[in-house]
């Protein structure tokens, strides 16, 4: 690997970013699923969750969004769409944890709401500072991390996410609520050309794996359906001949290891089409 220079590691260490938050472009709790027009009136479809939710990395913002980066090309605003949803409650931020969403993100839920869909987690767990690790820090650190965001996963986001699921529930007891994975950012092989060595990448990959199994329990125990998209990405991941995630670069600084705007279409709409079945009633 070639060395990078002074300015080009403080770039790099700016860009690095999880499959869920933006380090430069997170919105603050305030600003998290800061709700659109109309947002009283009852709804057909809400879409809550994280950056992978809201399609940072997908293009096509909507300008009202601001530092959520909602994006028309993420799979919420394709199924809408595709569906033609008469009402849509687009709530879904980058940046957000659980309790951004419990806390700024419900208040559109009502018994009106018939589809429900949710990717969140990530944030809560510190993806973002264990990717930063692992892609500036060597492999020691980042595998010291891991370990830590995997702590996390068992015993802290859990109860976390039985919170956010209860609410959910609470807010919206007609809808059918649908609760996307996260997939895997490398290929099973080593992924070359990678600031993270080999083993980083298996140890990251398990931890999304993981994390993909807590939040499959718990929604499942609330009555929720899982869609899983690790095997939709399988030979698309960073360095595939096709990838459908966002590699890091000095031109990706707020988007880098998000989906782009295929990923969001042929990875994450199918899973939601699936999920949300013919049980939605919008």
């Amino acid at each position: 690997m070639r060395r990078t220079s002074w300015w080009g590691r403080r770039l790099l260490a700016m860009l690095v970013c999880p499959l869920t938050v933006a380090s430069v472009a997170v919105a603050s709790p305030a600003h998290a699923g800061s709700a659109p027009a109309g947002a009283g009136r009852k709804l057909g479809y809400a879409a809550l969750g994280d950056s992978i939710a809201s399609g940072l990395g997908a293009g096509n913002y909507e300008a009202s969004s601001g530092r959520c980066s909602r994006s028309a090309s993420a799979h919420p605003a394709l199924w809408a769409a595709e569906h033609h949803v008469g009402e849509f409650r687009f709530a879904a931020c980058s940046g957000a944890k659980t309790s951004d969403v419990t806390a700024t993100q419900l208040s559109g839920l009502d018994g009106g709401v018939r589809l429900v869909s949710m990717t969140v987690g990530a944030n809560d767990v510190g993806f973002s500072d264990v990717l930063k690790a692992c892609a500036m820090q060597g492999e020691q650190e980042c595998l010291q991390r891991v370990g830590q965001a995997r702590d996390d996963i068992d015993h802290t986001l859990p109860g976390r996410l039985d919170a956010l699921d209860k609410a959910v529930r609470e807010k919206a007891p007609q809808a059918r609520v649908a609760v996307l994975g996260y997939p895997h950012l490398f290929s099973a092989g080593t992924c070359g050309g990678q600031l993270v060595s080999p083993r980083g990448q298996a140890a990251l990959n398990d931890a999304t794996d993981r994390l993909n199994a807590v939040t499959r329990d718990r929604a499942q125990a609330h009555g929720f359906v899982f869609a899983d998209v690790t095997r939709a990405f399988t030979g698309h991941e960073l360095c595939s001949d096709d990838p459908w995630t966002i590699s890091p670069s000095l031109f990706t600084l707020d988007s880098a290891y998000h989906p782009n705007a295929t990923g969001q279409r042929q990875g994450y709409l199918p899973a939601l089409e699936t999920a949300a079945g013919a049980g939605s009633g919008i």
